[in-house]
């Protein structure tokens, strides 16, 4: 028995020492000579750079409810001037937009969430609300489209919406002032 205990720690010692030989190089103890003082030329950092993971953009343009554009409003017969013509109205609550920066260009989802109410003269169902979304840098429009939704409206209920595009892509290089605009397209 007391042969047994010395060949069982010899058995098991003798594999780990032997191991731990081999652990020096695992934890960064190359000898190996070529990777000693080795830096990157600025062209290969600009080339790691443009082929890097996309970074959320630290400036994403404001995005701002469009004045005069934040409500729409539907007459039955085009009587605008007719109060009880009033089909609905939509109205524009809240907008939000996120941003992704890469390779020269800023890639935005933006979305806006607002609801509809029941006028005199509407009735349950669906309603199309005209939306457009723009994007102007230095006052000049670079994305300017409208969309067309449909919004279920009942007067026994909320009739809350929302919408968003996504993936719009611009040239971005910084410093320019962009800004994003969002209503209803009267």
């Amino acid at each position: 028995m007391h042969a047994f205990i010395p060949r069982l720690v010899g058995a098991v010692l003798v594999p780990a020492l032997l191991a731990g030989c081999s652990v020096g190089s695992m934890f960064g103890g190359s000898d190996d000579a070529s990777y000693a003082n080795v830096t990157a030329s600025p062209a290969q950092v600009t080339a790691a750079a443009n082929s890097a993971i996309p970074a959320i953009a630290t400036q994403c343009p404001p995005i701002r409810i469009r004045a005069g554009a934040e409500y729409y409003r539907s007459y039955a017969g085009n009587r605008s001037s007719d109060p009880s013509a009033l089909r609905f109205q939509g109205v524009l609550d809240r907008a939000s937009r996120n941003c992704v920066s890469s390779n020269g260009a800023i890639t935005i989802d933006m979305g806006v969430v607002g609801r509809v109410i029941l006028g005199p003269s509407g009735a349950d169902g669906t309603v199309a609300v005209p939306l457009r979304f723009a994007i102007q840098r230095d006052g000049l429009a670079v994305f300017s489209e409208r969309y067309d939704i449909s919004v279920s409206a009942s007067s026994a209920s909320a009739n809350e919406f929302s919408y968003t595009i996504e993936d719009v892509a611009i040239p971005y290089v910084g410093g320019e002032t962009i800004t994003i605009f969002v209503g209803f397209d009267n």
